[in-house]
């Protein structure tokens, strides 16, 4: 038997470290090539890593919870001399413990199998999604089936998931399983009388991890970089509400997810075409200014993990049900916790609906690298002129921020007003294509 180190890999996108968020193995479990043995959290997409070798687990270096540098090992495996390991990984005792020397593992992938090719990736499951094939690491009792949101929900209430029974498909540790416990455990305490008022604690110290530690860096250098310019425009939204309304009617949209964001969306991709300066990127190193032939839309969205922005590639060029379909698809995938650092890159422009939580407008700060962000806000109901007369019209405002080293005051303004016009009166976008 020889015993061969497993170093964390390169994850991509420039990442250095990760954050180990579960084991799905133990010291002494038997693994296949390729299993899924841990899930590891980078600062842009929860990830699983699969093993390069067959053989047992003889030692795991990393505990859940912990911040790993790539090519530091994380985990050790016995292996049999003539099982033909691949060279995906080197031998524990020619290797430097914290730079194992071999070709790094793709995200989601293992080493090549028997005959070069790859298995396919492994799709993460969630809750009210089919069951996977079960593995022996998964059906261990050291490790319970469930899925990272409710991994996740088990480690912030304090539940030991190997005491749970799921009740969810092949015994799927579900979240009301773990809240279910959470409520049986929580046993009342008697509280201070000088803190009878309220239940909360006097300090909660949360780590800065993973994507809240990204975005935090990368919010300080955009704003501390790009000079922002904001400006606002209120507008009367009422005939774009009434076309929304139709369009879910109609048969081209039937189980189509049709809001107010698929319409923004188009109509920011027609105004960028009218003012193609608002999509574009300073690159410093070059000295250059990068004007993009396509749109790649982020839409950010708000995630247990914190705030990620994946973004829909060449979004110009799909048609609104295509548009509809790609941005349902894209925010579901974004609140699972499903994307990849794929989703996450290449951004080019960026929306933000803060009107979700009621707000009419704000000054959002520009996704790194990107020229412009369109904030929506909320939709009210309020009176309004309309054919020279009070009405109650459905109302909202748009703020946009852009980096005036890239746009003026003059294409901002164009910019802004071109989406509203769309809003305002859809029928205005024929005179724009």
């Amino acid at each position: 038997m020889a015993v061969k180190d497993f170093a964390l890999p390169d994850l991509g996108e420039g990442l250095t470290e990760s954050e180990l968020v579960s084991w799905r193995v133990a010291i002494g479990d038997a693994v296949e090539l390729n299993q899924i043995i841990a899930e590891v959290e980078t600062a842009k997409a929860l990830v699983e890593l699969p093993s390069p070798f067959a053989g047992t687990i003889a030692q795991l270096y990393a505990e859940p919870g912990t911040t790993v540098q790539v090519g530091s090992r994380i985990a050790a495996f016995e292996v049999s001399d003539d099982a033909g390991v691949p060279d995906a990984a080197a031998d524990a005792s020619e290797a430097a413990p914290a730079a194992v020397e071999r070709e790094p593992v793709l995200v989601g992938y293992g080493p090549p199998v028997e005959g070069g090719a790859r298995p396919a990736r492994k799709a993460r499951v969630f809750d009210g999604a089919p069951a996977p094939q079960i593995t022996p690491a998964e059906t261990s009792p050291r490790n319970p089936r469930s899925t990272p949101p409710v991994r996740k929900l088990a480690r912030d209430l304090g539940v030991e998931l190997t005491s749970l029974v799921g009740t969810g498909d092949d015994g799927l540790i579900t979240r009301d399983d773990v809240e279910r416990a959470a409520n049986a455990s929580a046993v009342p305490q008697p509280k201070p009388a000088s803190d009878r008022a309220g239940d909360r604690a006097r300090e909660t110290r949360i780590p800065i991890r993973s994507v809240r530690k990204h975005t935090a860096a990368a919010m300080v250098s955009s704003a501390f970089t790009a000079p922002h310019v904001s400006e606002f425009l209120t507008i009367d939204v009422t005939p774009t509400m009434e076309l929304i309304a139709k369009l879910k009617a109609s048969r081209e949209f039937a189980g189509l997810r049709v809001n107010l964001l698929t319409i923004v969306a188009k109509a920011l991709c027609i105004a960028v075409a009218r003012t193609p300066s608002v999509n574009s990127h300073w690159d410093d190193a070059a000295q250059e200014i990068v004007e993009f032939g396509y749109v790649n839309l982020g839409i950010a969205a708000a995630t247990p993990r914190g705030l990620v922005v994946p973004n829909v590639k060449d979004a110009d060029r799909l048609s609104l049900a295509q548009l509809a379909e790609a941005l349902s698809g894209l925010v579901e995938t974004a609140r699972a916790g499903k994307a990849s650092p794929a989703d996450l890159g290449g951004g080019t422009i960026s929306i933000t609906n803060i009107g979700v939580f009621g707000i009419d407008a704000g000054t959002p700060i520009l996704n790194p690298g990107e020229a412009m962000i369109l904030a929506m806000g909320a939709v009210k109901r309020m009176p309004w002129e309309f054919r020279d007369e009070i009405a109650l019209r459905q109302v909202m405002t748009l703020s946009v921020s852009f980096d005036h080293r890239l746009v003026d005051g003059e294409q901002g303004s164009k910019f802004l007003a071109d989406v509203g016009a769309i809003l305002s009166d859809p029928g205005m976008l024929l005179t724009m294509v």
